[in-house]
């Protein structure tokens, strides 16, 4: 799933792209990604693209007072095209969702797709980006200037969470998902099953720098690389998670999992969790 980092290096290469020129057609191919229909898909046509900016894993296309909003889900992507075929694409049952063609220069545009069958990859044109419920709910982005250890530590007092899901809870903290919560908790040396409210005012300071030390370090490791390259950079930075079974790259203790539904959760016993495996619920309950 692209997370912040990932969302960041497509806004910023976007708004290298796109600001300053006018939108000459909009495709909704894939109907269902359209999550709103007033204002119509069609009414960013023939406006000029004034800003590209992020809220949370949320691209936002300004475009006077419109909004073009895309939430890439887990498995979304943009692709971007110097030259863009012009014949209309064909709904169907590949994996473009929405396609934007710019008048000037002609031809050029990018397309936002989804790989795979779960489709969850969402599209809105709004005239305010708080009416996009998604963006409506979001809680601070760790990365904001604004955002203080004091402010993070009253978030933490509040929760009887393990910290492993606040992390990646939207309306705790804005951006980071299954990934980087995974990374950051390492780099903090924190157990992902730690209860939030439990944590010592040292703990949340070391947990604050890490937070803000991986994401800035994986924005800056994604800088300036083409669309085509930040997924395998995303893999190639990451140093736990989807790394089961590998060294870890600090103390050199195997790296561990625990499964869940729809998730898993890589870490270091060694470095995070006083050298003791977690329980794997999953496969705990398998044995019954």
């Amino acid at each position: 799933m692209p997370e912040m980092p990932e969302v960041e290096s497509l806004s910023r290469f976007l708004a290298e792209q796109v600001v300053g020129r006018r939108v000459g057609k909009v495709y909704a191919v894939a109907v269902s990604a359209l999550k709103t229909y007033d204002p119509p898909v069609g009414a960013i046509e023939g406006r000029t693209v004034e800003e590209v900016i992020r809220h949370g894993k949320f691209l936002d296309l300004r475009a006077g007072e419109l909004h073009l909003v895309v939430h890439l889900a887990r498995a979304g992507w943009v692709r971007w095209h110097d030259k863009t075929p012009t014949v209309p694409p064909r709904p169907g049952k590949g994996p473009l969702a929405l396609r934007v063609l710019l008048a000037d220069p002609e031809g050029a545009g990018f397309d936002v797709t989804e790989a795979g069958t779960q489709k969850r990859l969402a599209v809105y044109v709004v005239r305010d980006p708080a009416q996009v419920p998604g963006i409506a709910r979001l809680g601070p982005d760790p990365l904001d200037e604004g955002f203080t250890l004091e402010a993070f530590q009253g978030l933490l007092s509040r929760e009887r969470r393990q910290i492993k899901g606040v992390l990646r809870d939207q309306s705790v903290l804005a951006g980071i998902g299954n990934a980087y919560s995974d990374e950051i908790l390492h780099a903090a040396r924190m157990s992902p099953y730690k209860p939030a409210a439990r944590l010592t005012a040292a703990e949340v300071a070391r947990l604050f720098t890490a937070m803000g030390t991986t994401l800035a370090e994986a924005i800056e490791r994604s800088r300036g690389l083409p669309l085509r390259d930040l997924k395998a950079e995303k893999k190639s930075g990451l140093r736990v998670h989807g790394r089961t079974g590998e060294p870890c790259p600090v103390c050199g203790d195997t790296i561990r999992e625990v499964s869940f539904s729809d998730s898993s959760t890589q870490y270091c016993p060694t470095c995070q969790t006083g050298g003791k495996p977690l329980a794997d619920r999953r496969l705990s309950r398998l044995l019954k």
